[in-house]
């Protein structure tokens, strides 16, 4: 038997990992005690993902558990380690303002529990592919350091830089600067990560994402960017833009494209390997161009207010170049572009605001 274990796995990465690899795997095992309720609130639940998930997917076996249970985790591995070919570890405390209120529980869940899943897939399945979706926080605020130029809409890398034509690849530093709370666990993590590849030869890849989206987002102001942004539109609700007269640039990954990723890698893994992952030229905005974009969309009118002040550590400018993941995987595309992703999400949360459900399945 093939088994493929998820963490996160209601949530939006998780959870369209979840989709894609029941059917190419004999069972899915999936880890996830909705979390995001308990940091976000009700509205971020991702419940209604678990029920989906159970519902379409036949080989699916949720478990719902923390993953800073180190018993359970290790009871998981000890039991369906010899069947286990691969681990996503897709869960994680993923916003800035909430880890500086709750350092503890932000460290134990980013940091610890992946050393905990680590050393289960070193002690139980050492031959199974381990993927782990790091973030561009690592990076921390170095990125603010380079030659920015001000246009009508959003921030640019100056064009004579280096990063103008693809986006920052990963040989940018880590060190040295302002990460955010939130930003220091997941470096830990995906430098343990790095390690275990490299130390003990495990098959690690770590994805250093920039915006990961996509219509089965359960966003929230602190964290999901552009699903809260057409949730506010929908919902006829005020939304705050922090700094940088909203002309801060994300690239923007539907989360398909993301779990394609991961796929290549599971076919060809690496030890140790490192890429960043997002839409860079491809599929990137700024919070003016979203709004403006969800606005023609949505055909509504979105009430805006704006504090002056940004969030510590946001990034002013931030494309990924995926030049390195491209290279060693050719195979791999994208197949969906920023316009594609916010009509998605408009019409699933549409859906949602109306009671429907998914259009058709998990994947929708």
């Amino acid at each position: 038997m093939n088994i493929v274990v998820v963490t996160g796995a209601s949530g939006l990465i998780g959870s369209e990992a979840v989709t894609f690899f029941a059917e190419r795997f004999d069972r899915v095992l999936g880890i996830d005690n909705d979390s995001r309720a308990a940091y976000f609130g009700p509205d971020a639940s991702t419940a209604w993902r678990r029920n989906a998930l159970e519902k379409h997917a036949a080989n699916y076996r949720h478990i719902d558990a923390d993953i800073r249970d180190r018993a359970a985790v290790e009871h998981l591995f000890r039991d369906y380690g010899k069947d286990i070919r691969l681990v996503i570890h897709a869960a994680a405390q993923p916003s800035h303002d909430w880890a500086a209120s709750h350092p503890f529980i932000d460290f134990e869940v980013n940091a610890s529990a992946t050393l905990t899943l680590l050393e289960g897939v070193r002690t139980f399945c050492p031959e199974a592919v381990f993927i782990f979706t790091s973030t561009n926080k690592v990076y921390g605020d170095r990125p603010n350091t380079l030659p920015l130029v001000e246009l009508d809409s959003r921030w640019e890398v100056a064009p004579t830089h280096p990063y103008a034509e693809r986006g920052i690849d990963e040989t940018m530093s880590i060190d040295q600067c302002m990460h955010s709370l939130f930003g220091v666990s997941k470096v830990a993590a995906d430098l343990m990560v790095q390690e275990y590849g490299r130390y003990f030869g495990l098959r690690t890849t770590v994805f250093r994402g920039g915006c990961l989206t996509g219509p089965q987002h359960s966003g929230a102001q602190l964290h999901g960017f552009l699903n809260y942004l057409v949730q506010c539109i929908l919902r006829d609700l005020p939304y705050t833009v922090f700094g940088y007269k909203g002309k801060q640039v994300r690239d923007n990954l539907h989360s398909e494209d993301l779990v394609r990723m991961f796929w290549e890698v599971y076919r060809n893994p690496g030890r140790g390997a490192v890429y960043n992952a997002g839409g860079g030229r491809h599929s990137n905005c700024s919070v003016l161009e979203a709004i403006d974009l969800c606005e023609r969309i949505t055909g509504k009118r979105l009430t805006q207010r704006y504090d002056a002040r940004p969030r510590k550590g946001d990034h002013i400018w931030w494309i990924s170049d995926v030049s390195r993941f491209r290279g060693d995987y050719p195979d791999w595309a994208y197949r969906h572009t920023l316009e594609d992703i916010v009509g998605q999400t408009v019409d699933a949360v549409d859906r949602r605001l109306r009671g429907l459900g998914p259009a058709e399945d998990p994947a929708c």
